[in-house]
């Protein structure tokens, strides 16, 4: 896996760059400037692949740099939630130990393709949904959401991100013996 260096890389690389901004936003109550932060994340998250694809640049290290970039991101994010008492702190602890488990058993660092479950796409698109859900609304018109809902959906995401691993798991032990 030979780096090189690509316009969809650059987009990708723009999240961890925004993440400790975006993070400090968070923890000052910085709503709106925490909400500008979201939106280049997650323009740039829908900009990269696309534009990889496009250009003829799509990798295996690209696809591992996008996700790698995401997981900063949204841990990061995640845990000044947790640290301004938003979220629950197994989240952002959960989201590091399931995408080292995706990046594990797909072999990704040798130089194998990320395998997705429907799970865990759906996981990875939520990890993003639950911090705007927190920080727009506080940006826009603060109290707007009830802290009860944000509650649940934290857990069911929590919920969901072990049934996923689980699953990972399932299958990874499971090709294992087959092979």
């Amino acid at each position: 896996m030979t780096p090189r260096p690509t316009l969809a890389n650059a987009l990708s690389l723009l999240r961890p760059v925004v993440a400790l901004p975006a993070a400090w936003c968070v923890i000052e109550g910085q709503w709106p400037a925490a909400g500008g932060l979201l939106a280049v994340a997650v323009l740039s998250d829908l900009a990269d692949g696309p534009i990889a694809r496009h250009r003829g640049e799509d990798s295996t290290l690209g696809g591992l740099l996008d996700h790698g970039c995401d997981a900063i991101f949204v841990t990061i994010v995640l845990s000044a939630l947790a640290i301004v008492a938003v979220v629950p702190p197994l989240l952002p602890v959960l989201v590091v130990v399931s995408f080292a488990q995706y990046v594990a058993d797909s072999n990704a660092l040798s130089g194998q393709r990320l395998r997705t479950n429907k799970l865990g796409r759906c996981n990875g698109i939520a990890y993003f949904i639950l911090p705007a859900a927190c920080i727009v609304p506080e940006a826009l018109a603060p109290g707007w959401v009830d802290k009860n809902w944000i509650t649940a959906a934290s857990w069911l995401l929590i919920a969901s991100t072990l049934i996923s691993m689980l699953d990972r798991l399932w299958t990874f032990l499971t090709l294992k013996r087959t092979t």
